[in-house]
């Protein structure tokens, strides 16, 4: 085959972005075809959600590249949880980045263009055909802003070059990628876990089903909810890490210190405004709060040093190791202060995430009970998306679903590969 062949060939194809509020993915298919993922990042086919902006050589690095810049202490700005920004008045907010005033929505426009680039590197051609994944809602309970989300994403792929643009709901896209491992028709509940969101749909899927032009008949219901593994962190450093800087700290007047820059420093597309003059001002006067000194010197310390990130990755990183190992992960905090740790075991973890599971299971109750299934429940559940492999979930899911079976997916790439069959 040809160069100018191979050229051809991905002109015509569809490519399909998962963009994730953590990770992110990409898959490519010509017509007819079947699905591929594009690597990213050396052999990595998913890549964070995530772009450094290099002080130092005025450079712009994305995914792992960007993580470590900032965790080996290169000067610059780190901007992660950036889907969560779509729908929120902050997106056409502006932040200081190198000196210069950047919107966010740029920066969301940057990691879409990265993620091209690296489409066009692979395929010998820059795409036009695209599919994104969206939630099933970008914003609870707010059809205006949810619609809001949705342009403000198709505006930043169309500024970078696309041309015919199509959106599918994520979980309704991993039920798609499911569906060719299938040998007969059954009904599936996809549990569609992801940084930000928790969307679940109930689909019946199966080979005979699988080339129909038009599926809205085999899609029985769908619901989502605004919580996802960013949140689960958010609940893990509040409970874990933010009572060694004064979280729910007693001060001299048997008062709590002040908790609105715990809870700002504990979620990641918020820690960057605690950073500024005037957020930076007011956590040096909760000083007067405090009746143990140390834990708002090391708040400060935190601040001026801009840890945020750093802590939150930590965080998130415990949450990984002590959900697949059930063991006590201590979280080394250093940096912040000679032999600071902080530790998270299993118990922890049901103790912190209860609240939020509960309501995320009762989603995927709403949906199933909207599907009206003869028999009350699905044929199997599918798992993606990578916050669905917290053991913790797991568990709630089966007290929930007795007898049904767990099916865990391509936790990172079902949805881009789904993505494009659902233009097939």
């Amino acid at each position: 085959m040809t160069a100018s062949t191979q050229s051809a060939q991905a002109v015509s194809g569809m490519l399909g972005i998962d963009f994730g509020t953590s990770n992110s993915a990409i898959a490519w298919a010509t017509p007819q075809g079947v699905a591929q993922l594009i690597p990213l990042e050396g052999e990595a086919l998913a890549m964070p959600t995530a772009v450094f902006y290099n002080a130092e050589e005025g450079s712009t690095h994305f995914g792992r590249e960007a993580i470590t810049h900032y965790l080996e202490g290169t000067e610059g700005r780190l901007m992660r949880s950036l889907k969560s920004l779509l729908g929120s008045p902050l997106l056409m907010e502006t932040t200081l980045i190198n000196n210069q005033l950047v919107n966010f929505s740029d920066i969301i426009t940057t990691y879409l263009a990265a993620l091209r680039e690296r489409a066009a590197r692979h395929l010998g051609a820059a795409p036009t055909r695209v599919v994104v994944g969206r939630p099933v809602h970008f914003v609870d309970d707010d059809a205006a802003r949810d619609a809001q989300a949705e342009s403000s994403l198709r505006q930043a792929a169309e500024s970078v070059g696309f041309k015919d643009i199509a959106f599918q709901f994520e979980p309704i896209a991993a039920a798609l990628d499911y569906e060719r491992r299938l040998t007969h028709e059954t009904t599936v509940l996809v549990a569609d876990i992801g940084g930000g969101t928790s969307d679940f749909t109930v689909v019946r899927l199966g080979p005979a089903l699988m080339h129909k032009a038009n599926r809205a008949d085999d899609v029985l219901a769908t619901t989502g909810v605004h919580i996802g593994g960013t949140d689960f962190d958010q609940k893990l450093s509040l409970g874990q890490v933010m009572p060694l800087l004064g979280y729910g700290h007693l001060g001299t007047d048997s008062r709590e210190v002040p908790n609105r820059v715990f809870f700002d420093l504990s979620t990641w597309h918020l820690i960057n405004w605690q950073y500024q003059p005037k957020a930076m001002a007011q956590a040096k006067a909760l000083q007067v709060n405090y009746a143990d000194v140390q834990l708002h010197d090391r708040l400060m310390r935190v601040l001026n040093e801009r840890y945020g990130h750093h802590m939150s990755h930590d965080v998130e990183q415990a949450k990984i190791y002590c959900s697949q190992t059930d063991g006590d992960t201590p979280i080394d905090l250093s940096y912040i202060e000679a032999g600071l740790f902080a530790s998270l075991e299993a118990t922890d973890l049901q103790t912190h995430l209860t609240p939020l599971l509960a309501s995320t299971v009762a989603c995927a109750r709403e949906c199933v009970q909207r599907a009206g299934l003869t028999h009350g429940k699905p044929d199997a559940i599918y798992l993606t998306g990578g916050s669905s492999a917290l053991r913790t979930f797991q568990e709630a899911l089966q007290t929930e679903f007795a007898g049904v079976p767990l099916v865990e997916g391509d936790f990172f790439g079902g949805v881009a590969s789904g993505l494009v069959y659902s233009r097939q």
